[in-house]
């Protein structure tokens, strides 16, 4: 099965990426390498389109990308393959501002496609969007008045305390058509986006394509965003700095993205060891 080829999907935070957001040089040579065999590989991230597509050109792939945790799917290279989005209910998207005012959120943000609105300026997420408060892509406003249309996902940063409360909220009122998950540092975030949508779904498209049966995908990841694709796929592998539900999870391991995991665990399992050198 293993000269075979194989879907190899690759989160981009925490598992591709090293702690300072660089691919290193051995990740993108192991990669480089397995392209040329003519395996598939894909991102698969929670990043946008505009925080993403660097680092597809930098591997020089010419695949769909997955953004948006498959909220989002295009191909950079290919424009007849299309646009697929899946996005929130504009209704229940404002129903959730609401309720983020009445939880006095610190602030709330949505994308639409590429395009981001933010309820309270930010530098921080200015910062990691890339974008100045000039950009015609991103706006700064109340999301009652600047969110008119159906957001791809929504993030709320809650005051610490009210987490709990926030989440029980949407689960209850909300469960059969959303989905949510939180995460606390650097500072704490709840990630909204529809219920039919997960990398999981997106990659087996992907797979679909290439005509890629589910044992021969290979799928890296290390936080809740990755949990339905690592346990889908037939090769689902943690990082170590994975979360602990991820790790519990997965069948298989490998060492953090600091030490490049992803590339490690790729020489290993098609033996590369010696077409590397």
């Amino acid at each position: 099965m293993r000269n075979q080829k194989h879907l190899i999907a690759v989160d981009l935070d925490g598992t591709l990426l090293t702690d300072d957001k660089r691919i290193t040089d051995e990740t993108k040579r192991v990669l480089n390498h397995l392209i040329d065999e003519g395996h598939i590989v894909v991102i698969a991230t929670g990043r946008s389109k505009r925080v993403s597509i660097d680092f597809y050109h930098e591997l020089g792939l010419t695949t769909p990308l997955i953004n948006s945790n498959g909220a989002v799917m295009h191909h950079p290279k290919n424009k007849s393959w299309g646009v697929h989005h899946t996005p929130l209910q504009h209704k229940t998207a404002l129903d959730i501002v609401d309720m983020s005012y009445d939880f006095q959120s610190e602030n709330i943000l949505a994308t639409v496609h590429d395009r981001v609105i933010i309820d309270q300026f930010d530098q921080r997420i200015m910062d990691f969007y890339q974008v100045t408060e000039k950009d015609q892509s991103f706006k700064i406003g109340t999301l009652k008045d600047h969110l008119t249309e159906d957001p791809t996902l929504m993030l709320l940063y809650p005051n610490v305390e009210q987490v709990d409360k926030i989440t029980d909220e949407l689960t209850n009122v909300h469960a059969d058509v959303i989905t949510h998950r939180s995460w606390g540092e650097p500072y704490h975030i709840i990630e909204i986006m529809n219920k039919d949508m997960n990398k999981a779904v997106a990659v087996q498209k992907v797979a679909n394509e290439y005509g890629i049966p589910t044992e021969r995908i290979i799928a890296f990841g290390d936080g809740s965003n990755d949990l339905e694709m690592i346990d889908s796929a037939g090769i689902g592998v943690a990082m170590e700095n994975a979360i602990p539900e991820l790790k519990s999870l997965s069948k298989y391991s490998t060492i953090t993205n600091e030490e490049h995991g992803v590339a490690h665990f790729l020489t290993d399992y098609f033996n590369l060891a010696k077409s590397l050198t």
